[in-house]
């Protein structure tokens, strides 16, 4: 199970943290991921994490203003969300897999997906 928190609504420039606690049989899962689906767009990656090494993965639309991190010791990941732009905006699903490293951005990795919970960004 993933309960993910932390989503509201900021203006441009704002920042806001996500996180995401796993527990249950997603606890053994070796990656974790963010991903987000804005309105009649389809979901698509954002950010990843290994457990293990903590490689961290971006989409090229978040690198250098969104930053994941784990606390393994939580089960839980976090995603910062800095500089926020109004194109941000979307609901934002964590999620969990057990993949090699070389798919942790396709969401077929993942096979437990948290709630999406909803960020605005306003201009």
């Amino acid at each position: 199970q993933l309960q993910a928190c932390g989503g509201g609504l900021v203006q441009a420039g704002d920042s806001l943290r996500l996180s995401c606690a796993a527990s249950g049989r997603t606890s053994s899962s070796n990656i974790m991921g963010w991903f987000r689906q804005a309105p009649g767009k389809e979901r698509e990656f954002a950010a990843a994490i290994n457990w293990s090494g903590g490689n961290t993965y971006y989409a090229d639309s978040v690198k250098g203003r969104f930053t994941i991190s784990r606390d393994n010791a939580k089960n839980t990941i976090y995603l910062q969300m800095n500089s926020l732009k109004p194109e941000d905006t979307a609901v934002y699903y964590c999620a969990a897999g057990t993949s090699v490293l070389s798919s942790i951005t396709w969401a077929s990795a993942y096979n437990s997906w948290g709630q999406g919970i909803q960020v605005t960004v306003s201009s």
